[in-house]
């Protein structure tokens, strides 16, 4: 999978998700008929949502963004669908190439997130179960820590 293929999968599944949260909300807030949207697809937002910006960041990476252009890939999760316009943008700036620049073979990785990422693109059954891990931790600590102090319930 290209960082391309990567990256929109990851922000179409974004959009996606804020799509069913929003939908959830309209259900809980507006008709008053159920949370069970907001329950269910607050929880696959959230973990769609950091899945996105752990692979924002390996793009990143991979692809040498700016710390601009990086900031404004993360950011653009927070606002509903803005990952789909970063998308576009990205690939009409060519910021997204067709192959992993850190592949084996291809260029000598120079720094250590780039050395870390030359490794797990030559295994990547171990980067996917990486991916997972980190998803799961990050979720598991953003469950621990609760909502922001003075959200609706």
């Amino acid at each position: 999978m290209s960082p391309l293929v990567l990256f929109r999968r990851l922000a179409l599944a974004e959009a996606t998700t804020w799509a069913l949260l929003l939908v959830g909300m309209v259900l809980k807030y507006v008709t008053r008929t159920t949370e069970l949207g907001v329950q269910v697809f607050g929880m696959l937002h959230g973990v769609v949502f950091i899945a996105y910006c752990i692979g924002t960041l390996f793009v990143a990476v991979d692809q040498r963004w700016s710390a601009r252009v990086t900031l404004l890939g993360l950011a653009s999760a927070v606002p509903p669908f803005m990952t789909v316009w970063f998308d576009h943008r990205a690939e009409r700036r060519h910021l997204l190439d067709r192959g992993w620049r850190l592949r084996a073979g291809g260029e000598v990785p120079r720094s250590v997130p780039e050395k870390v990422q030359a490794r797990l693109l030559a295994r990547p059954v171990a980067a996917a179960v990486v991916a997972l891990l980190a998803v799961a931790a990050l979720t598991t600590v953003a469950l621990l820590v609760g909502p922001p102090a003075g959200s609706p319930s």
